[in-house]
């Protein structure tokens, strides 16, 4: 069963940073998709970012480009994703994906607030 655990959310004065962190377990492919998404209330779900396990290739949407990176640990099947520059308009809660073939698995979410 796949299952992905997120943590590091919190609360954080605007220009502060939060780092991220989604381990997955449950899957033994050696190529995946691993990716942040968000959803501020009133709000679709939308991405963040995501990386490629084999090659390290990185997607950023141009809302966190140049404030944001993602990371991964292929060994702890873990990924990071470290925020800096944190403005209000960040606030959301933030989630873990993961793309298998054309399986994907999400996590519960975690709550980021960007307030001060």
């Amino acid at each position: 069963q796949v299952q992905l655990v997120e943590s590091g959310g919190g609360l954080v004065q605007p220009g502060g940073s939060l780092r991220l962190s989604c381990a997955a377990s449950g899957f033994t492919l050696d190529y995946y998709v691993l990716g942040w998404f968000r959803q501020a209330p009133g709000k679709e779900r939308e991405i963040v970012s995501c990386i490629s396990s084999s090659d390290g290739r990185t997607y950023y949407s141009d809302s966190v480009k140049g404030r944001f990176t993602i990371s991964r640990d292929n060994a702890k099947k873990t990924v990071y994703l470290q925020m800096n520059s944190l403005v209000p308009d960040d606030t959301a809660v933030y989630y873990c994906n993961v793309r298998l073939l054309n399986l994907v698995y999400w996590g519960q979410g975690t709550q980021v607030t960007v307030s001060s």
